[in-house]
Formats: structure tokens, C-alpha cells, sequence
């Protein structure tokens, strides 16, 4: 366990707006972390990104000092700006061994996130854990952790209320819209048809809003998601050209930069100055700040659920007992795989050994004596042989296993 490190940015630490920075598309997202793996020399890598989190998973002997943080988000950043990497140093959270491994183990059971509960962090965690293996740049160590990770949660959520009557960002995003009161029939303009939006889109549905716009990078999820509300899908590109106006903005993509600023904005509203509601659930954020500065709208954004969370966790928090027992008894199961692994990996090597040490007894050592056995005589002693061979490869794995296992 002493390899796994972490180096986070969420909620806890880092401005939410700031979080996003650290997100990669998934057009550069491979190509980024193939780079930073092979720059840092790490024996395996995983990304997690979600709305309210960046987080690095990775193996390595190297200490978290700040020598090895200059190098990392020199690297992950492509830049050489000493204020960019110092700013990324000074939000990072860092973790080394047992403390990485109990840190994404609690990150899985969603007590690190912002709403303490919402199962959708696992499949979050999950997804990045196996892009990462998929994709070579994981393998063996983060498989054994990701099923660990798993089973901890599954178990979390199964047997104590920490998710009993869930909520999540989504959730806690429609309840401040229900709130306003807003007209059934009011038209929503919604921005991206990843998953966040599909999510809200159906607590809109449940509750009898109607009037549907979809506009998504790929057209094909946009109609997927406008079937699904019985409303209009559009290409991002033909946003410019909107003209129907809007009551309710709904917005989260994966953009890189803001996707709307106030020129755009303000074209969308098609000369319209009444209140509009404008939700943006994207990390980084798709709409400039600007707008909610120039015109007239009730923003509902990642940053300002916080209150609510907090709110969440307060009636959570007596599960949090028995939420942390189950996790480290996962944890201590996953402490004696590793072991095992590790075990698994140093003899590794033991059968090449006794089958060149055979190979040169009857070859070089024994040749000129085993000349003059018959042939029976030689089939027997190539069947010892190859019985002592399997021995001397079980035995001492066998052993190897117990002794470590007992002494911890």
C-alpha cells in the first residue's frame, strides 16, 4: 500500500470554479495522461473527474514534496508558469499510502462528496477506473482496487442509511427550481445531454414541465434526450441561431471554456428582460459570470448547493460510524490481496529458475551419465524431474503465503 498516492482537488479544498480547470475533454484526455504517466514514471495512473472533484490515483515511490508537485502539474498543466503549478500546489489535497487508499475508498462511498449519499459517485469512480485500464494506462494493482472499491460501496449503500432517501447535485439543483415556482408551461433550453442533464430532465418530466429544447455537441444524444421529454433537438452549432427564447436555461457540458458569454446570452433572449432561472451544473462552469452580472436571472449553480449539502451531511452524520467500520474492513481485505500480489509477483520468477537449473543438469551437468540410460529408464527420471519441478514451484509460494499472511 505504501506506493498509492493521491493528489485531489475538491470541494473541500479548492473553489468549485477552480476545480474545473483541472478537467480534461475527452478529445485530449488520453493523450494528456500518456504524457503525464510517462513523464512522471508512474507504474499506473486514474483520472477522476466529476462536478465537484479532480482527482490523480497512482503508483509510485516517490515522496509528495514539492519538488515532485513541480514536476506533476508541470507536466499535467504543459506549462512552465511557476504561478500556475504554485497555485495548483497550494489547492491540492495529497495522500501517501494508507491514507491515499482510505481517501478514494471514501471517496467511492460517497462520504467525501459534496452531498454525502448520492450513489452516482461510484459509477463515476468506476467509469474512470476502467477508461484507465482499458486504455493501458492501469492495470493489475488498480483492478484489485477498483474491486474492493466496489464491493466497500455496494456494501455502504446496502446496509447502513447513508443513502436512504437520496439526493445529489441533480436533486438538490431541482428542489431550489421547484421553489421558484415555476410555470409548468415555462420554456427550458437545455445545453448538453450528458448524464447530469438526463438526470434533471427527469425529475422536470416527473413534475409536469413540458416545453423542451435539447441542444448537444452530437445530435444523435440530443434527439435521445428530446424523445425522451417529447421536445426539439439541435446541433450545439445552430445555438447562435436560436430564436424561441427561454424561461429556464439548464446547462452542463464538458467544454473547456464558457460556452456562453454575454453576447450570446443576451441574443438568446431575443430582447426578453424578465427573470430568467439559469442553472448551470457544469464544472468548469459553461456560463461566463458576466451575465449574472448584466442582466436580470436566479442563478442555481454547483457552488451555491453547499448550503444544502451541508444540511444533508447534518442528517447523515450518525451513519458515518458505521459506514467508516465497513470501509476499513474492506480496506484490510484489500491490505491482504496486495500482499498476496506482492508475494505473487517476487516469486514470479522461480519456475524460469528451476526449469534452467533442469535444463542445464541434463544438458551440461549430467549429459555424459544420462547417455547411458535406456530409454525407460530416462522417461522416468524426466517424470521425477518434472514432479520435483512442480514442487519446488508450489512449495514455496505456498509457504511464502502463510508467512506473510500470518505475520500480519
Amino acid at each position: 500500500m505504501k506506493e498509492f498516492r493521491v493528489i485531489a482537488f475538491t470541494h473541500r479544498k479548492t473553489p468549485l470554479d477552480q476545480v474545473g480547470k483541472y478537467h480534461l475533454n475527452d478529445e485530449e484526455k488520453l493523450q494528456r495522461l500518456e504524457g503525464l504517466k510517462a513523464s512522471l514514471n508512474l507504474e499506473e495512473l486514474i483520472y477522476i473527474s466529476t462536478c465537484n472533484r479532480v482527482e490523480f490515483v497512482f503508483l509510485s515511490d516517490a515522496n509528495l514534496n514539492e519538488q515532485f508537485l513541480n514536476s506533476f502539474f508541470g507536466a499535467f498543466l504543459k506549462s512552465k508558469d511557476e504561478i500556475k503549478v504554485a497555485k495548483a500546489i497550494e489547492m491540492a489535497q495529497v495522500y501517501s499510502g494508507p491514507a491515499a487508499v482510505n481517501h478514494i475508498f471514501q471517496v467511492a462511498a460517497s462520504l467525501d462528496s459534496l452531498v454525502v449519499g448520492e450513489r452516482e459517485i461510484l459509477t463515476q469512480v468506476r467509469t474512470a477506473f476502467e477508461y484507465s485500464i482499458s486504455n493501458g494506462l492501469a492495470g493489475d494493482a488498480m483492478r484489485v482496487v477498483l474491486r474492493k472499491l466496489v464491493e466497500s460501496s455496494k456494501e455502504v449503500y446496502t446496509n447502513t442509511p447513508i443513502s436512504k432517501n437520496p439526493i445529489s447535485v441533480v436533486s438538490l439543483a431541482y428542489r431550489q427550481l421547484r421553489d421558484l415556482k415555476i410555470n409548468k408551461n415555462a420554456r427550458f433550453l437545455i445545453i448538453g445531454a450528458g448524464q447530469t442533464n438526463t438526470n434533471l430532465s427527469k425529475y422536470l418530466q416527473k413534475h409536469g414541465f413540458t416545453n423542451f429544447t435539447v441542444f448537444n455537441r452530437g445530435i444523435e444524444r440530443a434527439q435521445d434526450l428530446a424523445e425522451m421529454l417529447n421536445g426539439k433537438a439541435l446541433p450545439l452549432t445552430e445555438l447562435d441561431n436560436f430564436e424561441e427564447g427561454f424561461d429556464v436555461l439548464v446547462t452542463c457540458t464538458a467544454a473547456s471554456d464558457y460556452l456562453i458569454n454575454p453576447a450570446l446570452y443576451e441574443k438568446l433572449l431575443q430582447g426578453d428582460i424578465s427573470n430568467k432561472v439559469v442553472i448551470d451544473l457544469a464544472i468548469p462552469y459553461d456560463i461566463h459570470p458576466e451575465v449574472y452580472n448584466s442582466f436580470n436571472t436566479t442563478p442555481i449553480l454547483v457552488e451555491t448547493l453547499k448550503e444544502a449539502a451541508e444540511e444533508n451531511l447534518a442528517l447523515r452524520r450518525d451513519a458515518l460510524i458505521d459506514c467508516e467500520v465497513i470501509i476499513q474492513k474492506h480496506i484490510l481485505e484489500f491490505e491482504e490481496m496486495i500482499r498476496t500480489r506482492r508475494v505473487e509477483r517476487a516469486m514470479k520468477e522461480v519456475p524460469r529458475k528451476i526449469r534452467e537449473i533442469n535444463e542445464k543438469a541434463i544438458n551440461e551437468v549430467f549429459a555424459r551419465e544420462l547417455e547411458t540410460l535406456d530409454a525407460s529408464s530416462r522417461e522416468t527420471l524426466d517424470k521425477m524431474l518434472q514432479y520435483i519441478e512442480k514442487k519446488y514451484i508450489s512449495v514455496p509460494m505456498k509457504m511464502a503465503k502463510e508467512i506473510l499472511l500470518e505475520k500480519h
